[in-house]
Order: structure tokens, then C-alpha cells, then sequence
């Protein structure tokens, strides 16, 4: 039995496909009907199976060998009805009739208000603002006021994904994959800067729920422990796709404001340790030019930052905490100390950079 539902599961792509195509023309009432009945069997089959890992991982497995779809997984079967009807609507080629159908069933689908979510429009309406919203184009570095609280919803709703893909997934491997796929659809800036402000958020979130829980009983202790923790995996996950790929972490910190990473590596230690790392790279590329008094580029294809770029980052991270701007003198000392220790200007990038800052 349970080969023949792994075989019925297996055919969700191919429905997913078609619905997106101009073969959907030719549907009539009786072929909308069945497809929305498939898409219900499978969100059924998610309720059914959730709570069993071993079945759920072979119906993960069984809808990731289809291809080119993968980033399906087991938590898709639970989406099935919204998907499939996401797909219809945006396919010009559905019939009117059955048009009207789809949006009757979505309206109010069979068994709405039954279960503890909701499976209906509310759900599919949410989902699809969230889409939109993530695949708008990047925004200029300068945005107006309306344009960076836009930025914040697309974060929280990314913040939101990622907590719902938790708790339906459960190991930390298939979240990534998740994420990774995700991001991978935005231009990269605006991935950058979607990360940025998620990571910002998670800090801001829990300082702001540990100043409001300082007079609280053991009880909201407990939660304050709790959501830190999730926050925490959260933020462990952002960080494992930012920091894993050297390319991606050096792009990410050319494209945001010094500012704005130095908040970051104040507050995640990783981050501040790679952000170090890299801007010791970026300045053994400068050499000291005594025609024009100042440091330049050697190389223009490795050289990323100017000196002037390259002081004003290590002034930001001086203003940062205590500890980042200790970390951050410690690092320019060692440096100066292994490049001779001189004192005189000119000699070395990391002794200026001390003067300086």
C-alpha cells in the first residue's frame, strides 16, 4: 500500500507542471475537480504522516528525485491545494468556467474553518504577498523611509518562512536547503540586504523582549530562553549561507554600508571573525605610493577597497561595542607587529590604520 501512495506522490510535480502550462485550456469543470481532489489527497496525506519521520523522509525522498522541481519535500504536500491554485490563477490559458470554479473552492474550500490554520484564500492570499514581495527588484542604497520599512516586512516575512519551515521539517539540513533555494531566486544585493535586515531584526527582537521580561515570573524566563534559542537556529542558518561561500560573504560586504555590518559583527561573533578576515585580505592589497603620500591600490582586480573605504570600516567597528572594538584594536596590533612593528608612517597599512583610528 504504501508503495503504491509513494508512486501517487510522485506524480505531484507533473500536476504542479501542467497546471502551469497552456495545456490547462482544455480542462473543463470534471478535470478541475480532480485536480483540486488530488491537491486535497495530498494535503491529507501531510496530516496523515507528519508525525512519523520514516515515512515522511520516503515521501521526501520520492518528491526530490523528480526533477526540475528540487525543492519539493515532504512539507509541499501540506501546501498542495494553495500551490496548485497559485498555478491556475496565474495561467492565462484556464478556461473562464473553470476559472470561476478555482475560485469558488478557494473561497470557501471543503472542510474551511475546521482545522487549527487556515487552508483557505487567507492562506493563499499571505502566501502570495510574501512571493511578491521577495522578488521585487533591489532598491537603491539610499532608500527613502517607505522603501526600508519594506525591506523589514520582506525580512519578518523571511524570519516567519523559516520559523514555519522548523517546525514542519524539523532538521536543520532541510531548512537550509530551503533557504538556500529561496534566496537564490532574488538578485543577489537584494538578497544581501533581505539577510542583513533579517539578522538585524533577531537582535532587535530579543533585546527588546529580554528589557521586557526583566520583571517577569519564571514562567516568561522560560519563554525569553525559549524564543532566544530559536532565534538562535534562526540566525545559525542565515549565517551558514552567508559565510559559506567566500565569494558570496565578500560580495555581501561590499554591498552594505560599514555601519550597518559593524552592528552585525557586534553581535554575531562568526560574522565578526570573517569580517576581520576579509578586511586584512582587501588591505594587503594597498601599497603606500611616496609621489602621492598615500596608500593605493596594488592591483585593481584584487584591490576591492580604496584606503579610504578600508579606514572608514575599521573606524565603524572602533564604534562599535566594547568587545568589537577590542577584538578590532587586538587584530590591527597582531597585524602590525607581524608586518614589523614599525611606528614610523608609510611602512606599514596596519600601523596607519592604528594611527588613524
Amino acid at each position: 500500500v504504501m508503495e503504491v501512495v509513494l508512486g501517487q506522490v510522485e506524480q505531484l510535480p507533473a500536476l504542479l507542471a501542467v497546471s502551469r502550462s497552456a495545456l490547462v485550456r482544455d480542462w473543463d469543470f470534471l478535470t478541475l475537480e480532480r485536480a483540486l481532489e488530488w491537491a486535497r489527497y495530498f494535503q491529507h496525506l501531510y496530516d496523515r504522516f507528519r508525525t512519523r519521520p520514516q515515512l515522511r523522509e520516503a515521501l521526501g525522498r520520492r518528491l526530490r528525485r523528480a526533477q526540475p522541481y528540487p525543492l519539493l519535500g515532504f512539507p509541499t504536500l501540506g501546501r498542495c491545494p494553495q500551490l496548485l491554485g497559485l498555478a491556475l490563477l496565474k495561467t492565462h490559458a484556464l478556461p473562464p468556467a473553470a476559472c470561476r470554479r478555482l475560485l469558488r473552492s478557494l473561497l470557501q474550500p471543503p472542510g474551511a474553518g475546521t482545522g487549527p490554520e487556515p487552508r483557505g484564500l487567507a492562506l493563499l492570499a499571505r502566501r502570495k504577498a510574501a512571493a511578491c514581495l521577495l522578488a521585487l527588484p533591489r532598491c537603491p542604497p539610499r532608500r527613502p523611509p517607505g522603501q526600508e520599512l519594506q525591506l523589514q516586512a520582506e525580512a519578518q516575512l523571511l524570519l516567519n518562512r523559516l520559523r514555519e519551515e522548523r517546525q514542519e521539517v524539523g532538521e536543520a539540513a532541510g531548512q537550509l536547503r530551503w533557504l538556500c533555494g529561496v534566496l537564490e531566486q532574488l538578485p543577489q544585493p537584494r538578497a544581501f540586504e533581505v539577510v542583513a535586515a533579517a539578522l538585524a531584526l533577531l537582535k532587535q527582537g530579543s533585546g527588546a523582549e529580554q528589557a521586557g521580561d526583566g520583571d517577569g515570573d519564571g514562567s516568561s524566563l522560560d519563554g525569553y530562553q525559549a524564543s532566544a534559542a530559536e532565534d538562535g537556529c534562526t540566525a545559525g542558518l542565515l549565517l551558514s549561507w552567508l559565510l559559506g561561500n567566500k565569494e558570496r560573504f565578500s560580495a555581501f560586504c561590499l554591498c552594505l554600508p560599514s555601519s550597518l555590518l559593524a552592528f552585525l559583527a557586534g553581535h554575531y561573533s562568526q560574522l565578526s571573525r570573517s569580517y576581520l578576515d576579509l578586511l586584512t585580505t582587501w588591505g594587503s592589497h594597498l601599497l603606500y605610493d611616496p609621489l602621492q603620500g598615500r596608500w593605493v591600490k596594488s592591483c585593481l582586480d584584487k584591490a576591492e577597497l580604496s584606503w579610504e573605504e578600508l579606514r572608514e570600516r575599521f573606524s565603524c567597528l572602533y564604534q562599535g561595542s566594547t568587545l568589537l572594538k577590542e577584538q578590532t584594536q587586538a587584530a590591527l596590533k597582531l597585524l602590525k607587529t607581524q608586518d614589523g612593528d614599525f611606528e614610523v608612517c608609510g611602512l606599514s597599512v596596519w600601523t596607519d590604520l592604528l594611527m588613524e583610528v
